[in-house]
């Protein structure tokens, strides 16, 4: 789960309710100004931590993100973990195709998540947990 670049400034925060995924919004929607991202980055950026932030919540039970800012001397980015205890993911080419849903919902989240960022990592065992980690470069 480590791309590319050296981590500058890390932080971990608790997912376990909807309060929760306000404060990750908040925190990447603040890191990616300060990453000076247009506005269009900034939008893909929060809605794919929103987007998996609820899946850490509704699928894995709760679990954390860990959010780094990374240099990698020409660029900077944004790397967001999240990690849970979870069942885990039992087919995750399943899970990441468009229209699959466990869940009752539009099943566009794993999928589109990893087609707003520039680099998005899965690991899931099943019984114990899932972490997916998603960057996003300044171009």
């Amino acid at each position: 789960m480590d791309g590319g670049g050296q981590v500058q400034r890390s932080s971990t925060l608790p997912l376990h309710t909807d309060e929760h995924v306000v404060g990750v919004r908040k925190v990447v929607r603040e890191q990616a100004l300060d990453m000076k991202l247009s506005l269009v980055e900034q939008t893909k950026l929060v809605t794919a931590a929103s987007e998996l932030a609820r899946n850490t919540i509704k699928y894995g039970g709760g679990g954390m993100v860990l959010a780094q800012t990374l240099s990698d001397g020409v660029r900077r980015g944004l790397r967001l973990v999240f990690a849970d205890d979870g069942p885990g993911i039992a087919d995750i080419a399943q899970a990441l195709r468009d229209g699959y849903t466990s869940g009752g919902g539009l099943g566009l989240g794993l999928g589109g998540a990893k087609r707003l960022v520039d680099e998005f990592d899965i690991d899931s065992r099943s019984g114990e947990g899932t972490a997916v980690a998603i960057t996003k470069w300044k171009k």
